[in-house]
């Protein structure tokens, strides 16, 4: 009985989520009344804009991670290395972005960097831009640290650190040749959550006034009826790509050490 209301509730769970994206692929397909065909697919994939904002999303997807991983690595490895008292209060602090808006951080990002301030972020693209990537790598804090921090448990870091030192090797090198080579999985992991949050995200992006994929899709959304729904597919099946790569970076990673 217990098996039956299990396959029950997975039944249930599945059509929750595949029914209303079967729907919302069926429609993208009806562009050209009485056939199924690609026409929103090709009409977005033309459209110079689409090229200009998803191109932009994907470099500053590219930037966030690269600062989350400067950060986030070093920090939770000299916590968990040198300051274990204090895991609790940083876990606590890169939870926060979870339960603070996002709309919240970019009113104060422009309160704080308007161009009357003592630091006009937002007067230039560069300082916009920059806003813009500190935003994306806050909103992804909590799951790089987590997937990093997690990667991190597997490993004997203060045995691994010791050796290392014990080389000769500075604290540049420990991280770069030892820590980030053994954590590289959970590194991958958070990566790829950041890319498909920075490719989905409206507000920051928005408030911002930023070329971004996120209010291209909401301005499309507005004013068109079938690409909006080809948009949606596209940045659904991006979310799934990266959740695909994290197993099988996973998965490679457990052969490769199987076969050690």
């Amino acid at each position: 009985m217990k098996r039956l209301f299990a396959w029950l509730m997975l039944a249930f769970g599945m059509a929750y989520f595949i029914l209303p994206l079967v729907g919302l692929t069926e429609f993208s397909l009806s562009m050209r009344r009485g056939e199924y065909s690609f026409d929103a697919y090709r009409a977005v994939l033309a459209d110079p804009r689409f090229r200009d904002t998803f191109s932009y999303s994907v470099v500053m997807a590219l930037v966030t991670i690269a600062f989350g991983i400067l950060l986030v690595v070093p920090t939770a490895y000299w916590v968990r290395l040198k300051l274990p008292g204090l895991r609790p209060y940083v876990e606590f602090v890169t939870l926060l972005p979870l339960v603070i808006p996002a709309i919240v951080i970019v009113f104060g990002y422009i309160r704080l960097y308007n161009t009357s301030s003592w630091l006009p972020l937002t007067g230039t693209t560069t300082g916009t831009n920059l806003l813009l990537m500190f935003g994306y790598a806050t909103l992804s804090l909590p799951y790089m640290y987590r997937a990093v921090d997690t990667g991190l448990r597997t490993i004997d870091v203060a045995t691994l650190t010791e050796a290392a030192q014990s080389l000769g090797a500075g604290w540049v090198t420990i991280l770069a040749r030892v820590i980030l080579p053994n954590v590289l999985v959970a590194v991958l992991s958070g990566a790829f959550l950041t890319f498909a949050i920075v490719i989905g995200e409206f507000t920051l992006a928005a408030l911002l006034n930023r070329p971004a994929f996120g209010p291209y899709l909401q301005l499309m959304g507005a004013n068109r009826a079938y690409e909006p729904m080809a948009l949606a597919v596209i940045a659904f099946g991006i979310t799934w790509a990266c959740m695909g790569l994290i197993q099988l970076v996973t998965r490679f990673s457990k052969h490769t050490k199987a076969a050690r």
